[in-house]
């Protein structure tokens, strides 16, 4: 597979996100396509790193990194959402203003 292939995925993987992200007002889907965008930048990673050094595995060291970031993240975005929820009927994200109950 070559290279650009791999690159135009992720880079309509990461428009998909940013688009997402930018337009959809509920939390859960907006924390979904922000790790749609961390896992478009770990394919270039490790594309990038099987390319260009095929030998070392700096890409995919990095792009471990980058999973558990992302994990975390997602484990304490889903934790205040769901504290959100239990509080109101909806989480749409301009009708909250606070995090205070």
């Amino acid at each position: 597979m070559p290279l650009s292939w791999v690159v135009a995925t992720s880079a309509i993987l990461f428009g998909l996100g940013l688009y997402g992200a930018l337009s959809l007002r509920n939390a859960v889907r907006i924390l979904m396509c922000i790790e749609l965008m961390l896992n478009s930048v770990n394919l270039n990673l490790v594309a990038f790193s099987r390319y260009l050094h095929p030998d070392q595995p700096r890409g995919l060291v990095l792009a471990i990194f980058i999973m558990t970031v992302a994990a975390a993240e997602a484990a304490v975005g889903l934790a205040i959402f769901l504290t959100i929820a239990r509080n109101r009927t909806d989480i749409d994200v301009d009708k909250i203003q606070l995090l205070k109950g």
